[in-house]
């Protein structure tokens, strides 16, 4: 849709409208005729004024788009004092790169609890056409945009993950991707280009922040006793192996379980352990 309207440089044009009007007063004059020289002078001043409304001035890192009668003629991306079709409209449409925040919103997550989630997006616009006309105002469409895009993620992932391969929110590079992947489908009609997007803001909802602190640190306390767990087994296994292979101690089954039962409770327990020294017979 985007096309490279028609230009020249202005300070060229300049120099042409200074010789047309020259001529249109010195030629006539020189012929001796005050009437013919006023008639050609007064036209040349009207079309000198007509040109010179195609004017305009591009700035670095800036667009015009340019309309005759409605009609999309081009536009112009390079910089500099440019002349091109007269009596156009030219609308200015910055190319420099932007940044979006979102508010804070409240969505229920996708296990139905309450979060406050915000994001970041990196944006800018590729094509001056589309962005202008596809879109009443481009920059409220990016932001409507991304906030309906960061609702969507928030209640398709749940804020905490307790399943094996389940993407949370806090997956921060993972959920960027994905935000910023959706991001660019939903403004790619618009003309834009979404570079990055991230969550700048992820929290429960204060009625069940507390809650679920407590839920949190109940999770990392079981995981912290599994792994426990996990270790002092496969130390008490070595332990049985070792003085087995090397016929240090034979062990009956019901003594077997005894040293288990002591080992998993030495190993396995929050406190420090007072020994006992058994000064008698191991059957005693």
């Amino acid at each position: 849709m985007e096309r490279q309207a028609f230009r020249t440089n202005g300070f060229v044009m300049v120099l042409a409208l200074i010789l047309i009007q020259a001529a249109a007063i010195l030629i006539p004059l020189a012929a001796g005729s005050v009437v013919q020289t006023i008639v050609i002078g007064t036209i040349a001043v009207i079309l000198v004024g007509v040109l010179a409304s195609g004017f305009t001035v591009v700035n670095p890192n800036e667009a015009k788009v340019a309309q005759f009668f409605g009609r999309y003629i081009g536009s112009i991306k390079d910089p500099g004092f440019q002349w091109l079709v007269p009596l156009t409209l030219r609308r200015r449409v910055t190319l420099r790169v932007r940044n979006f925040e979102t508010a804070k919103l409240k969505v229920n997550d996708a296990d139905g609890n309450p979060v406050e989630i915000a994001a970041v997006v990196v944006y800018r616009v590729v094509e001056t056409a589309k962005a202008i006309f596809s879109v009443d105002d481009y920059e409220q469409y990016v932001a409507i945009q991304s906030e309906a895009a960061v609702r969507h993620l928030a209640t398709t992932h749940p804020y905490d993950s307790h399943i094996e391969g389940r993407t949370s929110l806090r997956d921060g590079a993972t959920i960027a991707e994905e935000l910023t992947l959706e991001l660019r489908e939903r403004t790619g009609l618009a003309g834009i280009e979404v570079m990055e997007a991230r969550i700048t803001h992820l929290a429960y909802a204060p009625e069940i922040a507390q809650a679920m602190l407590v839920r949190q640190q109940a999770a990392q306390v079981v995981a912290a006793r599994r792994q426990i767990v996990e270790g002092a087994v496969g130390m008490v296994q070595l332990a049985l192996a070792r003085l087995s292979e090397e016929h240090v101690v034979d062990l009956d089954e019901e003594r077997r379980a005894a040293m288990v039962s002591n080992l998993l409770v030495v190993l396995c327990g929050d406190r420090a352990t007072q020994p006992v020294v058994n000064t008698g017979s191991l059957y005693a």
